[in-house]
């Protein structure tokens, strides 16, 4: 008999094939809860890529899930029950919600249902979704011809690489310029470094971009925190490192890229078009003011 109602439950540890077998099939907008998933399990530690997850079951199976996640963001795919997965999750995680991601359409249901006010918004941007099979990856001739080359980041490139990630968190997100943007920078730069999910770009052995992966499985592998100093753009720099990162993927077997950007950044969907991605939908990103809570 079908159930009537989905039910809402807290995932626990034995529950990862049940939620790898939903979110798979929509991977392109689900990577930050794979990749977490994956990198940490079911168990809400508080440490990085920990989280509390909350699903819809039906008699089918899970229909929706949110996760809460260590550092305060609340990511969705839900395309059911949005809402009732998203309470669930932050009444079991017991942190403040730090932001919102997700599916534009479900972001948007739950930003007006947790009655958010705009007055606590750092950043509400929408984004454009894209995916590129990396047997299509097309190589930016600066890379190919050897005018620049793309390696993974190493400890000494940490300072310069934190006051960049700074400066991105600034320029892109509407950060503050204050102690706590810098620790967090930091951290997140040594986290890739040993993680070896960080790439430069160098020209005449001098970093000029950088990338990264914030968020890797063995389908596939998502593009994030793309940056260029401004003195060093219009010149292939940011296509060029997001494309030596793909080659690296690639030869690890990864088939999949994905990526978002946000709708009027013409300049960076250009950039991808020119690199084979393509567009596949919305996403939606929306940042909290630090310690706001709702």
């Amino acid at each position: 008999m079908p159930m009537s109602k989905p039910v809402i439950s807290i995932l626990k540890p034995g529950d990862e094939a049940a939620l790898e077998a939903f979110l798979l099939p929509r991977i392109a907008s689900s990577m930050f809860l794979l990749g977490n998933m994956r990198a940490s399990g079911l168990e809400d530690t508080g440490e990085a890529y920990s989280g509390t997850y909350a699903a819809a079951f039906d008699d089918q199976g899970i229909v929706g899930v949110a996760a809460h996640y260590w550092n305060g963001i609340l990511v969705l795919q839900a395309p059911a029950d949005v809402e009732a997965v998203c309470r669930a999750a932050v009444k079991a995680s017991r942190r403040p919600i730090a932001g919102l991601t997700g599916p534009n359409d479900q972001v948007e249901v739950v930003k007006q249902a947790l009655g958010i006010l705009a007055s606590a918004i750092q950043l509400d941007e929408l984004e454009k979704l894209y995916t590129l099979r990396l047997a299509d990856l097309l190589v930016p001739t600066i890379l190919s011809t050897g005018q620049v080359r793309g390696r993974r980041i190493e400890p000494k490139d940490v300072d310069l690489l934190t006051e960049w990630r700074v400066a991105y968190s600034i320029e892109t997100q509407g950060e503050n310029d204050r102690p706590e943007l810098w620790q967090r920078s930091r951290a997140s730069i040594e986290r890739a470094v040993q993680e070896c999910r960080g790439w430069v770009l160098e020209r005449s052995g001098e970093p000029v971009a950088y990338n990264a992966f914030n968020a890797a499985i063995r389908e596939a592998v998502q593009i994030g925190g793309v940056y260029t100093p401004p003195q060093l753009r219009r010149r292939g720099h940011a296509r060029a490192v997001v494309a030596a990162s793909l080659l690296d993927a690639q030869r690890e077997d990864v088939e999949q890229a994905i990526l978002f950007t946000g709708v009027g950044n013409t300049a960076a969907q250009r950039a991808y078009a020119a690199l084979g991605f393509r567009y596949v939908g919305e996403y939606r990103m929306v940042l909290l003011e630090p310690l706001q809570a709702v």
